[in-house]
């Protein structure tokens, strides 16, 4: 009795959801189907396995990276909101359970805004701790940034101990701030370290969610758009508009002599 073919949709869809080792068995057993949707769901799946695997190797990379400081507990710290003429400075410190591996994890500029929440929250799920620390545009205008960033990668580390992690080792993203015995910095740190990474996320997705209700306050300025940066409609509005509370006077003298407020 001869035997129908199997449909080519229906070896699409297996092919679409097959694994590595499936899809081996898989191209042997289509070896001598010549129908031009099998050929081409063959070699989409090849692509897709060949993506998946640089993507799984270079997690692994990150992983190993920090591997290679410590066997004990690392810190991983970075900030966001360095540049912006609005908003908070935000620290992020992330001390990551090593055997959960987040997938996508990355630096959080190279991570669509729409896969960030989904992947700060499996972090915060999974890791041994995590914090964000936020130094306030007053406090940037009146000591600097320079003097901010440390007091804010200082109450970083801080928090984390004080809920009882001994931490081992301190990853820090960029140069030196010499804050701790400890420290080591990574120049380019977000690519090459799942701590630093991951505290680079969880800092930038708590930060625009802190933008967008600033506003809700001041809905002016569009700061669920810019995050607080120099747009072209943001320059525009404090020109048209003055300062409001959140923003940093200090960035802003290029834009305007007088605020509002």
């Amino acid at each position: 009795m001869k035997h129908e073919p199997q449909t080519v949709e229906f070896i699409q869809q297996l092919l679409k959801q097959a694994t590595a080792a499936e899809f081996a068995t898989l191209k042997r057993s289509l070896v001598a189907d010549t129908r031009k949707g099998v050929k081409q769901a063959l070699v989409r799946t090849e692509r897709r396995l060949a993506s998946e695997e640089r993507e799984a190797n270079r997690i692994k990379a990150l992983y190993d990276f920090d591997a290679g400081f410590s066997d004990g507990f690392i810190l991983g710290l970075d900030e966001v909101g360095r540049g912006p003429v609005a908003g908070p400075l935000a620290v992020g410190g992330v001390v990551l359970n090593r055997q959960f591996v987040i997938e996508g994890l990355n630096d959080s500029k190279q991570v669509a805004e729409e896969k960030r929440d989904a992947i700060a929250q499996e972090i915060k799920r999974h890791a041994h701790a995590w914090t964000v620390q936020y130094v306030e545009p007053k406090e940037i205008d009146s000591e600097g940034m320079s003097a901010c960033l440390r007091k804010a990668f200082r109450a970083a580390i801080k928090t984390i101990e004080s809920g009882g992690i001994n931490i081992d080792c301190i990853l820090l993203d960029g140069n030196p701030l010499r804050i701790d015995e400890r420290e080591h910095n990574v120049i380019k740190g977000d690519a090459k370290s799942a701590c630093i990474a991951a505290a680079s996320l969880v800092a930038k997705v708590e930060r625009d969610e802190r933008m967008r209700s600033y506003a809700l306050q001041y809905p002016s300025y569009e700061f669920d758009q810019n995050k607080g940066y120099a747009s072209e409609a943001h320059i525009a509005a404090i020109k048209e508009r003055g300062l409001c509370p959140i923003h940093r006077r200090s960035f802003c003298s290029g834009f305007l002599q007088d605020s509002l407020f």
